[in-house]
């Protein structure tokens, strides 16, 4: 039997998966990703790339190929909320479900962008490709074994039936809501479980975009159809359209129940136009579920999106909170891999993104209820608005030093101020005549920020970077600093004086900071790092 060797092995294409090998590859750390399937995804599933999805793409130097693939400008479409009318002839009359807050430009120097798995899944895998992974479809993981020392597992090609072992210091289960890694970890998980069936329905209609009257949305529920709740949705820009109506097995209904002529007359009805030409083009059956797993990590394995994490698709909050899992662990392992980490550090990623994770999916089931017309007013009152849901959480780990103990979710308000265990504040800088924006600041290395040269804060990060052998890219901000803020103050936007100073980790969650000078500059820095870094216990 073939053996090859390789610091990390990735099972589970996807948009995690493929991200997990691109930002690896990007990290310098080289990866083997195995999927079964025969190629990425062919549907446009997870249309919506949110403002912080953006933000790790844009760091990992790639978001301009994945916003050349939006079709048009499909901002207006997430402009214009969630609707529910009763047909979609009748859409002057619909009524706005939710009109969240996505994106801003005090707030983040990206945008959401609408686009199919279809496309941006296939782009990100040969962009992994290209920054150093390999890739093989057609591949399953038969098993594993974990040790001290690494992972050693067995591949099958589908195909021709050829066996290989690999072995790796890593493995990252990113294999979706039946996750054979997470089976054969035992982890549990925990939830409310199944809450709907559905089946999403990809077809053509030419003159729907006529009756619609060219109404641009996130989503749109028709009430009329027979038996069911039907969401339609085109936020991919392109053909073909979706429609997911539910069904119920309570009763006894299966997908077999749904043949071409049924789909298509469900569309017709939900649309208020019985001749309206309708081809279909794949139908695909699904759970809505809300499930978290009991760890994140085991030993030498980690699960990352919906392997780990699942929940009904309101709020678009699937693929991106699966893709900012992978960034957060692929950091951390390359880390640790290149020797500027301890392995403490990798335990931050089970206590930071479950947190995230569970309150991702309690915020989809209360959208879920409103839109499906069963959330009493508690449940309404609990709601918190997108932008702070996906920009707005914050971290609990023994990487964070002086971050609040209390829950990963900001309400009411979305308030970056630079507090530890928050998304560093985006303020747009000049730097030698060039326009960046502070996120762009982050992404290979910890970054300390201060408002003065003479504070001296410098000079420390660069004693405790040789100290203790972790690169610190130390900058002044301010007028003759090494950037200078365009828009607003730096340090009353980071909640320190100009002689304080700021540490923010490579996804530019700030990690620590001191409101002025500290008494001793070294030891105060050098305790931040060595925490931020999994080194508290001495070991890398």
């Amino acid at each position: 039997m073939a053996e090859i060797r390789v610091p990390v092995l990735v099972v589970g294409a996807g948009p995690v998966g493929v991200s997990t090998a691109l930002f690896l590859g990007r990290h310098g750390v080289r990866s083997l990703l195995v999927e079964q399937r025969p190629s990425t995804s062919t549907l446009p599933r997870a249309p919506g790339l949110q403002a912080r999805t953006m933000e790790l793409f844009r760091a990992a130097g790639v978001h301009n190929e994945i916003r050349a693939l939006e079709v048009g400008d499909s901002h207006p479409y997430f402009e214009g909320g969630i609707l529910q009318t009763r047909t979609f002839a009748e859409i002057d009359d619909a009524v706005v479900l939710e009109a969240p807050s996505l994106d801003g430009p005090t707030v983040s120097p990206e945008r959401v962008m609408g686009c199919g798995q279809d496309r941006y899944e296939r782009v990100l895998a040969g962009l992994a490709r290209d920054a150093g992974a390999e890739l093989r479809f057609g591949t399953r993981l038969t098993s594993f074994t974990t040790d001290e020392n690494g992972v050693t597992a067995t591949i099958r090609d589908l195909a021709s039936g050829e066996e290989t072992t690999v072995r790796s210091d890593y493995l990252v289960g990113a294999d979706g809501a039946s996750s054979r890694t997470r089976q054969a970890l035992g982890l549990k998980r925990t939830g409310i479980g199944t809450v709907f069936n559905a089946l999403s329905i990809y077809f053509r209609a030419p003159e729907l975009t006529k009756v619609l009257k060219d109404r641009k949305f996130i989503l749109c529920y028709a009430t009329a159809a027979p038996g069911t709740l039907m969401g339609l949705s085109r936020l991919h820009g392109a053909d073909p359209w979706l429609a997911a109506p539910l069904y119920y097995p309570e009763k006894g209904e299966t997908p077999a129940d749904y043949p071409d002529e049924r789909c298509v007359d469900i569309i017709r009805t939900a649309a208020g136009k019985s001749d309206l030409a309708v081809e279909i083009v794949a139908k695909v059956p699904w759970q809505g579920a809300q499930l978290v797993a009991e760890s994140f990590r085991r030993g030498r394995v980690f699960l990352a999106g919906d392997a780990a994490h699942v929940h009904p698709p309101a709020g678009g909050f699937g693929a991106n909170t699966g893709i900012h899992d992978a960034h957060n662990l692929a950091w951390k392992l390359a880390a640790v891999l290149d020797g500027r980490a301890g392995d403490p550090l990798l335990d931050t990623y089970d206590a930071e993104r479950r947190g995230v994770g569970a309150a991702m999916a309690r915020q989809a089931m209360v959208r879920n209820r409103i839109r499906h017309g069963y959330a009493d007013e508690e449940t309404v009152a609990s709601m918190v608005d997108d932008i702070i849901i996906t920009l707005g959480y914050r971290y609990q780990s023994s990487a964070i030093t002086g971050g609040r103990e209390d829950a990963p979710v900001l309400t009411p308000n979305l308030e970056l101020t630079g507090e530890p265990g928050t998304r560093a504040p985006h303020l747009w800088l000049r730097r030698d005549g060039s326009r960046l924006s502070t996120i762009d600041l982050f992404w290979g290395e910890f970054v300390l920020l201060t408002g003065s040269r003479s504070s001296g804060w410098c000079e420390a990060a660069e004693r405790v970077s040789k100290q203790l052998s972790v690169p610190v890219q130390a900058y002044v901000v301010g007028s003759g600093g090494d950037l200078v803020p365009e828009d607003r103050e730096w340090a009353r936007a980071y909640g320190v004086t100009e002689e304080g100073a700021v540490l923010v980790r490579p996804d530019a969650f700030v990690t620590w900071r001191s409101e002025g000078r500290a008494g001793d500059q070294d030891t105060a820095l050098a305790e931040a790092l060595t925490r931020a870094s999994g080194l508290a216990s001495g070991t890398r």
